[in-house]
């Protein structure tokens, strides 16, 4: 027996122990969640589908009312989605790069991580897909931009095209129409590569600034603190000063984020640590106040303490709890605000893509779901919009949600899928 193959035979049987113990339909869901209490793994949970892709025909079940059609195929690792004002469609094609193992645990969770084309040759490309004629299936596929370092966040700001790669966020001349952008860019902001590599970007409404999501480097700061400088943060970039600063910490990996008009407030989805159980902590959806710290890697879900990590006590004090908790590791990445009646069914609320999990006993996420809003804040159970990602032995799945948009329409939603390698379209039934 290998050593990768021993890593998982110690892995799985600690997925066992996990499951006997556990009921599979509990999740911390909500704003009251039931946590259960943190139960440390000496050997951390390691189960992931093996990636199968859709076959001809195939497509993932909607909620009654809907369906759902491939907008864009054959792309290679789509993660992103911005939709431009002119109705193009840009979707950033990147994949996860790791450096060789270190030890055991790293080898085994790479090989089942490259079983799941989670890891491998990243395309580092943003692509442009137009439908011209309305039916809902772009006809044009174009390179929109190459060469990047594994590109992810997208935004817009009048002439001027903004793409937050792994390590920073770079700028290019936009002209409305074009197909393709050229040039090196112009670098405003550096980040640190590595760990949790994705910078997604959000413009203020007012179009003044930039907010970047960071994840961090390790799990709870595993390497010291100083080398987490800078991570597990929200980023906010001033244009016209080209200042950048924190805007939000102790956020492990805030990935998607996206503006709720009622309030005003920037909210975010965000995955938790690793290591202390299936449901704890959960992933959340939360908003993000400027200055605010959400606990990582001292305390989560409030000031509930990690004794992991040796402690700073006056940040655990200014912890601030989550508003929605989303179950855990969900991986929950994509975001975006609905309004009411862009799907026949569902009122105002945020849009969620959960990657799905890979570190607990009973696989979670690996759906579409939507969390209903009233006045600004979450109102109500997370309602599943698009499913069928994985098989129902869990062993294989068929593709894997991350970001969301609303579509050039207005009235369809639209999902990257980065192992069917399919961007999805959700409309009217």
């Amino acid at each position: 027996m290998d050593i990768v193959a021993k890593a998982t035979e110690i892995v799985g049987g600690a997925m066992v122990l996990l499951r006997r113990g556990q009921a599979p339909d509990t999740q911390a869901v909500g704003t009251k969640p039931a946590i259960p209490e943190a139960k440390k793994q000496g050997i951390m949970t390691l189960k992931m589908p093996t990636a199968k892709g859709w076959a001809p025909g195939q497509v993932p079940k909607a909620a009654p009312g809907l369906k759902v059609n491939a907008f864009a195929s054959d792309l290679q690792h789509p993660r992103w989605i911005e939709v431009l004002p002119n109705g193009d469609v840009l979707v950033a094609e990147a994949l996860l790069q790791v450096d060789p193992p270190k030890s055991l645990m790293d080898r085994a969770m790479q090989s089942t991580m490259r079983r799941a084309r989670a890891i491998g040759i990243s395309a580092n490309r943003i692509t442009l897909w137009r439908d011209t004629d309305g039916d809902g299936v772009a006809e044009t596929r174009e390179v929109f931009l190459e060469k990047q370092r594994q590109p992810f966040g997208m935004a817009l700001v009048g002439d001027t095209f903004y793409v937050g790669n792994t390590d920073g966020i770079v700028a290019f001349p936009y002209e409305e129409g074009v197909t393709r952008l050229t040039g090196p860019g112009r670098r405003l902001v550096e980040f640190k590569p590595g760990g949790h590599w994705t910078r997604s970007l959000i413009v203020s409404p007012d179009k003044t600034k930039i907010y970047a999501g960071v994840g961090s480097l390790t799990n709870i700061g595993d390497e010291g603190m100083e080398a987490e400088d800078g991570r597990a943060a929200i980023w906010e970039l001033d244009l016209a000063t080209g200042k950048a600063r924190i805007f939000a910490s102790g956020l492990r990996n805030p990935v998607g984020t996206a503006w709720e008009p009622t309030t005003g407030a920037l909210w975010t989805v965000v995955n938790e640590r690793d290591g202390l159980g299936d449901e704890t902590p959960p992933d959340y959806l939360t908003s993000v106040k400027d200055g605010g710290f959400y606990g990582w890697p001292f305390c989560y879900w409030g000031k509930t303490v990690d004794d992991r990590v040796a402690q700073d006590e006056s940040l655990v004090d200014r912890a601030i709890t989550p508003d929605y908790a989303l179950g855990g590791h969900t991986a929950s990445l994509g975001l975006c605000w609905m309004p009411a009646g862009t799907l026949p069914g569902f009122p105002d609320g945020m849009v969620i893509g959960q990657h799905g999990s890979w570190n607990r006993s009973t696989l979670s996420g690996y759906k579409l779901i939507f969390v209903p809003f009233e006045n600004g804040r979450p109102s109500g159970p997370p309602k599943d919009i698009l499913w069928g990602f994985l098989s129902e032995d869990e062993k294989v799945s068929y593709g894997r949600p991350v970001g969301v948009a609303i579509g050039p329409d207005k009235a369809s939603l639209l999902m990257a899928d980065d192992v069917g390698d399919v961007i999805w379209r959700v409309t009217a039934a």
